[in-house]
């Protein structure tokens, strides 16, 4: 306040370039103030859809019934999109099976990596990629992150796969390395918004699941070589994923799978849970389990108001198959996606348990996957009950 004291002596120019300097002060403050206020506002145009909003998107889509999308070149996201492994040919014939069997959505991962040493190229590929969906008739959600499998991710020629183990290559997003250096996340950041924002109004983009099972330690797998705390350090960084995904201003919705735990009430999930719920544009979840099961979660998600896709499920020998589920999504009018379409490279025809137990030979029940590798089905009943049920709801 001592700096603002005008003397009555001092000279009346003094008095009034004071006068000017203070207003100009004050002015600058308004004006920061008002930049503030307007960057307020610009986020808030891009706040958490309303129930209303949500159900209005999902009314203009058709039933969404798809499958997670590798092809069977690929055993993981770096050999599905690096220069030297990007496969089109492969991507086309294998999306045209599942167009032929009525399935109209694939959910795709990225890999944080991949845009770091090549952004321009990794953008050309996945409009490439949506393009050949396209044709297909086949919309795509986006992974951007994922806490399962590897955590030492390492980009370039990938290792092969290992003999009858599922999914024995994939890798997580971020790395562990990259998940326990908060410097390394502006990086991360400048992925989510230039990715996101380069495809914000693409209507071939179904929308952007912003992180798969965030809060997964990967089991028996590699939770020997999991840090103690990742669960807390990606609770944090998953909150500033959705910030970052909202600020490009997308107009496809943004969702994250809960996968387990309790959700008989709101008050009853676990603080991850309750994150990726109150900031889903529209309800994702996964699950593996019973028929009874599947429908007990759809009624507890459902006090939300907005629309579900269930974006994992199909485990034949847990009972989680085509039959058993797609009837009662079809009755409350949530979007399938299952696990896995073309045996290959990722290997997900083996359980999960083949990381413990030694198989020699592929299971006697497929875990995962629909189509052999030369495109029969796995199960043509299977494969005609997708095209039946699919086409009773689409071709209306």
């Amino acid at each position: 306040m001592n700096a603002l004291k005008i003397s009555i002596r001092t000279p009346y120019l003094l008095l009034l370039l004071t006068a000017t300097t203070i207003f100009s002060c004050k002015n600058n403050e308004k004006k920061e103030t008002t930049d503030a206020d307007v960057a307020v506002t610009k986020q808030a145009e891009r706040a958490v859809w309303t129930k209303d909003q949500a159900n209005k998107w999902y009314g203009e889509q058709p039933w969404l019934v798809g499958a997670n999308f590798t092809p069977a070149t690929a055993i993981n996201q770096f050999e599905m999109w690096q220069a030297d492994t990007f496969d089109p040919k492969t991507i086309d014939k294998e999306l045209g099976w599942a167009e032929a069997i009525g399935m109209n959505v694939m959910r795709v991962y990225l890999q944080d990596q991949l845009y770091k040493e090549d952004p321009q190229g990794t953008l050309k590929r996945m409009d490439e990629y949506l393009a050949i969906a396209d044709k297909h008739h086949i919309k795509t959600l986006f992974v951007l992150f994922d806490s399962c499998w590897d955590p030492f991710p390492v980009t370039d020629k990938q290792r092969a796969p290992k003999p009858h183990v599922h999914n024995s290559g994939w890798v997580q997003s971020p790395g562990q390395k990259t998940l326990n250096d908060s410097t390394q996340y502006p990086r991360l950041e400048k992925y989510v918004k230039e990715t996101v924002g380069h495809f914000k109004n693409d209507k071939r983009i179904l929308g952007w699941d912003v992180w798969n099972e965030p809060d997964n330690m990967t089991g028996d797998s590699y939770q020997a070589v999991e840090i103690p705390n990742k669960k807390d350090l990606v609770y944090n960084l998953l909150g500033k994923v959705f910030v970052w995904a909202r600020a490009a201003n997308p107009s496809q919705p943004l969702t994250s799978g809960v996968w387990e735990g309790d959700w008989s009430s709101h008050e009853k999930l676990a603080a991850m849970h309750k994150l990726q719920l109150e900031q889903s544009d529209v309800i994702s979840f996964h699950n593996y389990s019973t028929p009874q099961e599947f429908e007990t979660k759809i009624k507890e998600l459902q006090r939300y108001g907005k629309p579900m896709i269930c974006t994992e499920y199909m485990a034949r020998p847990n009972g989680s198959t085509f039959e058993g589920f797609l009837p009662i999504a079809k009755k409350y009018n949530v979007g399938m996606i299952n696990w896995g379409l073309v045996d290959g490279k990722t290997q997900t025809k083996y359980p999960w348990d083949s990381w413990t137990k030694t198989y020699t030979a592929e299971p006697p029940v497929w875990f995962h996957e629909v189509f052999h590798t030369n495109g029969t089905p796995y199960r043509t009943a299977e494969t005609d009950f997708i095209k039946k049920i699919t086409s009773e709801v689409n071709s209306k």
